[in-house]
């Protein structure tokens, strides 16, 4: 049976982050993507340039909608953009008997531009933390949600996934993507009586676009079918499989996106020979763009 994944964000115009990179995610997960948007943000690859709240009686509507025809297996929260927004998504979850629930704090674009309004953060920590299953805070959001200015190191990490499970969260995922000078990438998998390194190495690119959404929406993908330690290392794997790849798209001047179908694009040539009976792939070239599929 394919899971029905529902993820509640914001947009990306340029396909790089929020419910757009959710979605291919989900997708390349092998689940069926669901999205109620939170807000429309005018961004790209360099940078957000501004964006718009929706109404929170819409977000909610927007929720009540999924839930009310549709079996949700897995929720991923990304960008909630206001502490009414917050309210809401709480509210519409826990009606609804939510589970699986991934929480991943949007806080701050791979630009530095801010995505969440500072009364939200106080409602992110006491309201949609309580609810996750799985919450995945990055370094300087970890330091928001505790109030605190650590100086990062492996050690510091294990110290604060302790301190932010005690806000609630059944497990905490701290990613540790911004701690510089090793040639691993480590995050802490903090739960019931056990914390997780888990490591892969450091890949050098400027197409990282969007890596906290893929990963966050990743693991919401597997849950329903896999137990959180397993979820987590196969998001892990598939993010990787996904910055290892980003080269291979051309988009945008900044900080480009991640490959999401990687595995899958590598696959086409031979499943449409298949298709088409030809049993023989091919490479067609298109005459405006001069691009190879």
């Amino acid at each position: 049976m394919t899971m029905n994944i529902l993820s509640i964000a914001g947009t990306d115009p340029t396909g790089g982050a929020g419910i757009h990179a959710d979605i291919k995610a989900f997708s390349a997960m092998g689940g069926y993507a669901m999205a109620a948007i939170t807000a429309v943000v005018a961004q790209n690859t360099r940078g957000v340039r501004s964006f718009v709240a929706l109404d929170p009686s819409f977000v909610g509507d927007q929720i009540d909608a999924v839930f009310d025809d549709v079996r949700v297996d897995a929720v991923k929260i990304g960008m909630v953009a206001n502490a009414r927004i917050v309210e809401t998504i709480a509210q519409r979850l826990y009606a609804h008997r939510a589970g699986n629930i991934v929480l991943d704090p949007v806080m701050v674009a791979k630009s530095g531009d801010h995505l969440l309004e500072p009364d939200a953060v106080a409602a992110i920590s006491e309201l949609l933390v309580p609810l996750a299953t799985v919450t995945t805070p990055n370094l300087p959001e970890a330091d928001v949600l505790l109030g605190t200015d650590a100086k990062w190191s492996l050690d510091a990490m294990r110290t604060s996934a302790v301190e932010l499970r005690q806000l609630g969260s059944e497990w905490i995922l701290l990613k540790g993507g911004h701690l510089h000078g090793s040639a691993q990438s480590v995050d802490l998998l903090h739960g019931p009586q056990t914390t997780i390194e888990l490591s892969a190495p450091r890949i050098r690119t400027r197409s990282d676009h969007g890596t906290g959404c893929t990963l966050s929406a990743a693991i919401a993908a597997l849950l329903p079918t896999c137990s959180v330690e397993d979820s987590a290392r196969m998001a892990k794997a598939y993010l990787h499989g996904a910055l290892a790849a980003s080269e291979d798209l051309d988009v945008g001047h900044g900080h480009g996106p991640l490959h999401h179908f990687h595995q899958l694009w590598r696959e086409l040539p031979r499943s449409l020979a298949e298709l088409s009976g030809t049993g023989e792939t091919t490479t067609t070239q298109s005459a405006e763009h001069g691009n190879s599929r």
